[in-house]
């Protein structure tokens, strides 16, 4: 995997960016670094990174501010963006993952548990690839390059871990998906989210795409009804 992934680091504390660019740069990732979200902004449109390790809050632009802009933009559909935070609140790590973001890691970051964490979201990117880009059931229809989902020829807007979601349960139409097997594929295995982030995220789903299309096997797991 090594030096093949492009990391921007965003942090306006400077000991933060050295610190972690040391670590970054041992285990052999290409490392760039930014001082608050304009320059993130900047500097993902110039080094198109695979991972964007970005500091909650910062002067000039913060983080959720910066997400929101990086996720509105095609280019970056495929880059993974991961909050770094001293405040580990559910509610809080639910707001960013509903804009977006990919996972978030606490303050003071440990550099086993970061190295852990890149590999297993890039892990994670890569199975997701491997499924066909465009899947289809009747009136829904789910393109994986362009994370573009059509219901009734007309386009849903979904956050990044909403499509990946969706994409997963219409891959296997009424596969029940084991709660693990959807955080291993979607978030990854070593990522730690809140008990309830699936249990939102299927909510969202069925409040934009239909209620009758995603069912809860109680005590397992969930999966896309045909019908």
């Amino acid at each position: 995997m090594g030096n093949f992934i492009k990391i921007l680091l965003v942090d306006d504390e400077e000991d933060v960016l050295e610190f972690l660019s040391y670590i970054l740069k041992k285990e052999m990732f290409e490392v760039y670094t930014a001082k608050n979200g304009l320059e993130a902004i900047e500097k993902a449109k110039k080094y198109k990174p695979d991972l964007i390790l970005l500091d909650r809050m910062m002067p000039d632009m913060d983080g959720i501010e910066a997400c929101k802009i990086l996720r509105a933009d095609a280019d970056f559909n495929d880059t993974k963006i991961v909050f770094i935070t001293a405040r580990n609140e559910e509610q809080m790590q639910i707001e960013g993952l509903e804009i977006g973001a990919d996972d978030y890691i606490g303050k003071p970051i440990k550099s086993k548990l970061l190295v852990s964490k890149i590999r297993s979201l890039m892990r994670t990117s890569a199975k997701l690839s491997d499924k066909g880009s465009i899947l289809s059931y009747k009136n829904i229809i789910v393109d994986k390059n362009k994370y573009l989902v059509f219901k009734d020829d007309i386009e849903i807007v979904l956050p990044r871990k909403e499509f990946e979601l969706l994409f997963l349960l219409i891959s296997k139409p009424d596969y029940v998906f084991r709660r693990e097997e959807i955080l291993d594929q979607v978030w990854g295995k070593e990522i730690v989210i809140g008990d309830r982030t699936i249990d939102v995220h299927i909510r969202k789903l069925r409040e934009k795409i239909g209620e009758y299309y995603f069912a809860t096997v109680k005590g397992i797991g969930y999966k896309f009804v045909a019908f």
